[in-house]
């Protein structure tokens, strides 16, 4: 249902997959693997829902199936240029919605992305759905201070890349600052437990439940009173 879109960011211009349901604006960040086509038909799946969604390319065209490739890619990311091409993304969504309140959400990597990107813009992102996501750069730390987003993460008990616990060191470092955050582990779950097109960790239970918690996260936070979405 959606299409690639080209949009102006300072880093010059950046391409994106919209997928546009009409409804509240939605950031949705790639994994690792860059734009491939389960991010692509995670984005459907937000504008199936009413959301109008945009996952930009933050790989700008490369993408990769091995872990090795995806691993270099994500290491090689210039973070800098990745946080301007997400907030030119936001502010396509307000442009494109006239809305104010967006939302982000992010799987792998991309959980991390979303993260920083509501600490970059707490102007407009008032809701973020990391999925066993961190933030693995230690250089470019994100300034937690500034997030005013509710957070709703979904982690998985059995996550070698990102553990349960370092899940519950972020939440209680942004629960000390003040933040609305909740970040739930699913048991007997691995990384990645929401690609569907990896069927060695899929959980089709944990998926569903995970979902169902960020949609209602984004219709309660990014809902105008006046449009009845």
């Amino acid at each position: 249902m959606g299409e690639m879109v080209t949009f102006a960011s300072n880093s010059g211009s950046c391409q994106g997959y919209l997928a546009d349901g009409g409804g509240p604006g939605a950031v949705v960040i790639q994994e690792w693997w860059g734009l491939v086509p389960h991010i692509i038909d995670v984005t459907d799946r937000f504008g199936d829902a009413g959301f109008t969604a945009i996952v930009p390319d933050l790989y700008r065209g490369e993408t990769t199936t091995e872990p090795d490739g995806a691993g270099k890619l994500m290491m090689a990311l210039n973070i800098e240029q990745a946080a301007k091409d997400m907030s030119a993304a936001v502010d396509l969504l307000v442009e494109r919605t006239g809305g104010d309140r967006i939302g982000v959400v992010g799987y792998c990597m991309g959980g991390g992305l979303a993260l920083m990107l509501g600490t970059l813009r707490p102007d407009v992102v008032k809701a973020v759905a990391p999925y066993y996501g961190l933030f693995p750069w230690e250089s470019a730390q994100p300034d937690w201070s500034r997030l005013e987003a509710k957070v709703v993460g979904e982690y998985a008990s059995e996550d070698e890349s990102f553990p349960p616990e370092q899940a519950a060191e972020l939440e209680a470092t942004l629960r000390a600052l003040g933040k609305d955050a909740t970040l739930h582990v699913h048991e007997g779950c691995q990384h990645a437990f929401f690609n569907d097109s990896r069927p060695e960790v899929y959980s089709a239970e944990h998926s569903l439940e995970a979902w169902e918690r960020t949609n209602q996260l984004f219709r309660e936070e990014l809902a105008d009173p006046t449009s009845g979405f």
